[in-house]
């Protein structure tokens, strides 16, 4: 059946900036088939006599937003764990795994996500002696917000075979006693391998009743496309699944943690390269080259504050390692993603990258992608320009960790973090991403925090690196659906395109720029079908 949508704000992403929306002043949209088949004033649709028109009462329907960096797997595993978001100290995250442990007594392993040592009481990471106080019989793990680090009790330890001789791996580091090197508990970067390896399993099934609560948590939010960055050949065969299962209500783009399987997992899984199979298809590989700058481990050129004096954190790659990752994507026309927060680490990745051009002789524009970007400098994004690298900015930096960022770089690298409208000037492709779970997929957030720059303590972050409405919608539209060579499909409305749509209660451009945030998402629509409907509008 056809559908027209009418009678609202309908914007269509399409056009230059938002003066140019407001002159094509558009009617109506005809769906056919799960296209759009046709976009204009409703007097000039011509739709079949069978057609349901759906009457948008003056709200405004826009592009699907579509997520260019997050782990769908991981957001549903943390769901099962204690969520420790809320809180704001040690004796807090005690009660709350005191509360899971008792509301899941056959749990082997005492787990939680979430916490943020920034905004604790005690002003650092707990440690086992902070943990042994939830239990001395099971092992308790948790993790960091920003999954970069983690904290274990003592039975922990001692089942990953982790003691006083460890020594720290490249690319990571254990916490030690004050004076010693009996083990705290803290674990940094790559240190966090041993134990969460051996205690935190995946599900081996994903329920239908998982898979549910884990669309909903984009859906709800309006995201139409999905990805699962860092994917093991383990984590593909489950996407795969979901996609034959037929459950899968959005998209889900697949990139492969780069290691010396992912040439076999690649082959395993070739008809879900670059082309979509039940909803999943493999979009590239992913390496990681830093670490986290609210925990002090992305790698910078120069120190941190209020430190050591002259501490810049370390890299989790060789400058080798880090050009034969790309020299592998370029033979095998792969899209590259590679974490990047501290600008020496993406110093390393764009002269990686420029260096792997020159070495293959491939010219291919793959358009690698640089994720999180929150330091990178001006005179790298110029560069990036050149090499058709884009931006996939984790704007949400400016609010959450905004004023962390000024203390640990002094005001003129703090704000310049997520530097998203020198990337636009320079004609770089900029997107924004929430890199969930590490925060919500709420799209019209980072919208709000690239217009409006405001930390959660109400400081203005780099106001010279706010920009306008209608590009921070692009930036979550048609940026993203070019990220993912999809343009030509998503991300604007336009003929021909699939009908990936939401539906919010007011236009973001007609409402003051500090109340973006508080637009409601009503309705989310997936090739013409309504795949979520807010319960208020039920």
């Amino acid at each position: 059946m056809e559908k027209v949508f009418y009678n609202g704000r309908i914007l269509t992403m399409c056009c230059r900036n938002a003066a140019e929306e407001k002159q094509k002043a558009t009617e109506a949209v005809l769906v056919r088939d799960g296209r759009i088949a046709a976009v204009g004033k409703l007097s000039d649709i011509s739709a079949a006599p069978d057609a349901e028109y759906c009457d948008l009462h003056g709200k405004c329907l826009m592009p699907g937003f579509i997520d260019p960096h997050s782990h769908f797997l991981n957001n549903g595993q943390m769901a099962l764990r204690a969520d420790l978001s809320d809180c704001s100290s040690f004796t807090d995250i005690v009660r709350v795994l005191k509360e899971y442990h008792k509301a899941n007594p056959n749990a082997e392993v005492i787990a939680g996500f979430g916490y943020d040592h920034n905004f604790l009481e005690e002003g650092r990471h707990p440690d086992k002696f902070v943990l042994d106080r939830v239990s001395t019989e099971l092992p308790v793990y948790i993790q960091h917000v920003s999954l970069h680090f983690a904290c274990a009790n003592s039975v922990a330890l001692q089942l990953a075979g982790l003691d006083e001789n460890a020594e720290d791996p490249v690319g990571g580091k254990y916490g030690r006693v004050e004076g010693s090197r009996e083990l705290s508990g803290y674990l940094e970067e790559k240190a966090t391998g041993p134990v969460s390896s051996l205690l935190l399993r995946a599900p081996a099934e994903y329920t239908p009743e998982m898979l549910e609560k884990m669309q909903e948590a984009y859906l709800r939010h309006g995201i139409t496309t999905v990805q699962n960055g860092s994917t093991t050949p383990g984590a593909m065969a489950k996407l795969a699944k979901m996609g034959e299962s037929g459950a899968l209500k959005l998209d889900l783009v697949a990139y492969l943690t780069l290691t010396e399987q992912t040439k076999d997992a690649l082959q395993a899984f070739s008809p879900y390269r670059k082309t979509y199979r039940d909803r999943v298809k493999i979009g590239g590989y992913k390496i990681f080259l830093d670490g986290s700058p609210q925990g002090r481990s992305a790698w910078m050129s120069k120190p941190y504050l209020g430190g050591e004096p002259d501490y810049c954190a370390y890299p989790r790659m060789t400058d080798e390692q880090v050009q034969s990752s790309i020299e592998t994507a370029l033979r095998d026309r792969m899209q590259i993603l590679a974490h990047c927060n501290g600008d020496a680490a993406s110093e390393q990745y764009v002269a990686a990258y420029e260096n792997a051009l020159r070495q293959t002789g491939i010219d291919d524009e793959l358009r690698p992608v640089m994720i999180h970007c929150q330091t990178v400098r001006n005179d790298q994004l110029d560069r990036m320009k050149a090499i058709h690298m884009i931006a996939s900015i984790f704007v949400g930096h400016v609010w959450y960790w905004g004023d962390i960022h000024v203390k640990n770089f002094g005001p003129e690298r703090g704000h310049h973090i997520s530097p998203a409208k020198d990337a636009f000037e320079r004609g770089v492709h900029v997107n924004f991403h929430q890199d969930t779970p590490v925060t919500r997929p709420n799209m019209l957030h980072s919208v709000w925090c690239a217009v409006n720059r405001i930390s959660r303590r109400g400081n203005i972050i780099g106001a010279d690196q706010k920009i306008p409405v209608y590009d921070a919608l692009r930036a979550v539209t048609a940026e993203g659906a070019y990220q993912y060579f999809e343009e030509d499909e998503k991300g604007t409305i336009e003929i021909g395109k699939r009908a990936d749509f939401v539906i919010l209660d007011k236009s973001p451009l007609d409402v003051p720029e500090f109340e973006i945030r508080d637009l409601a998402v009503l309705e989310t629509i997936k090739d013409g079908v309504t795949v979520y409907r807010n319960p208020s509008c039920q």
